[in-house]
């Protein structure tokens, strides 16, 4: 798929989930290098640097994007020619996408040890890695019953729904703010994550943090469900991650927000759980708590203070 196609149906939440962007942005990357026409290996690295900024714009929230981007280009680290910096984007980018669906099935068969035989499970969102979960405690013949939200404003809840529906899994199916009403019904949440900070907090699909405060209050244990590459390096030192607010249509008709001059729609696409209401992030090396998050972040994607600093 060209490059700006790729950008747009990302912006555009066509292509959508974090472990799919990254998987996209990579294969974007790996298809621009081979349509750059030319020798010298100067030209080549900058046509490369814009279309990894065309990517990394488009989503500002989702740190899996500049990880995968991050990776894919670190492919080109040492080439002296055009064809070993291409030949060496690629291989980056074929390693990204295949490690990325690996760790995907790793999650799940590590998060299907917290599913217990006869737990009813809460989830939020469509999220790989938190269904792959569901999907694998289902697999080993558990019996489970899984609560899934709407997830408004944009309804991915359906496609979550669907899935289980598929592998014949018993579903209630509620809008957002029912969450309180079952959470004592509920065994286990599990959900997915866009990015988790230094720290253990947890960026993902707005409504998770009430949920995560309903989980708490009820005793509820919460796991989150992540893959490494959505951890989140700059938050070493304190970044913050940029909430992504889009734009007001998916909540309201503009012209009924026009005619509400006094109104102002805000359509925040995140929010922030913090880690206290975190019991477990299970990643593709293992389940850890939400206060080792540093090493991951230092161990797996090869960031420390030093190389932080390094980028600035």
């Amino acid at each position: 798929m060209l490059l700006n196609q790729t950008a747009e149906k990302i912006r555009s939440m066509e292509i959508r989930g974090a472990g799919r962007i990254a998987r996209a942005a990579a294969e974007a990357l790996k298809d621009r290098a081979g349509r750059v026409e030319t020798d010298d290996i100067d030209l080549f690295r900058r046509e490369m640097g814009r279309a990894a900024e065309t990517l990394v714009s488009t989503r500002p929230t989702a740190v899996s994007l500049p990880n995968a981007v991050r990776f894919v280009m670190r492919g080109m680290d040492g080439a002296t020619t055009v064809r070993e910096a291409r030949d060496g984007l690629t291989d980056a980018a074929d390693s990204f996408v295949l490690a990325s669906e690996h760790a995907v099935e790793r999650i799940g068969e590590i998060g299907a040890r917290h599913i217990a035989d006869g737990d009813v499970v809460l989830t939020h969102c469509n999220s790989e890695a938190a269904l792959a979960c569901i999907l694998a405690a289902h697999r080993e013949g558990k019996e489970i019953e899984v609560f899934a939200t709407e997830v408004r404003p944009r309804n991915q809840g359906l496609l979550t729904i669907r899935t289980l529906n598929d592998a014949g899994i018993k579903t209630n199916f509620i809008v957002d703010s029912a969450v309180r009403s079952f959470i004592n019904d509920v065994d286990l949440v599990v959900t997915g994550a866009d990015a988790v900070t230094v720290n253990g907090a947890v960026v993902n699909k707005i409504g998770t943090a009430q949920i995560a405060l309903a989980a708490h209050e009820a005793r509820t244990n919460l796991v989150v469900a992540a893959e490494t590459y959505k951890f989140a390096p700059r938050t070493i030192l304190g970044e913050r991650i940029a909430i992504e607010e889009r734009d007001i249509a998916e909540v309201l008709d503009p012209a009924v927000a026009a005619s509400l001059p006094n109104v102002r729609v805000r359509n925040p696409a995140f929010d922030v759980t913090p880690a206290k209401y975190v019991d477990l992030i299970v990643t593709e090396m293992g389940a850890i708590p939400p206060q080792m998050a540093y090493c991951i972040i230092r161990d797996y994607l090869g960031w420390d203070l030093t190389e932080f600093q390094k980028a600035f």
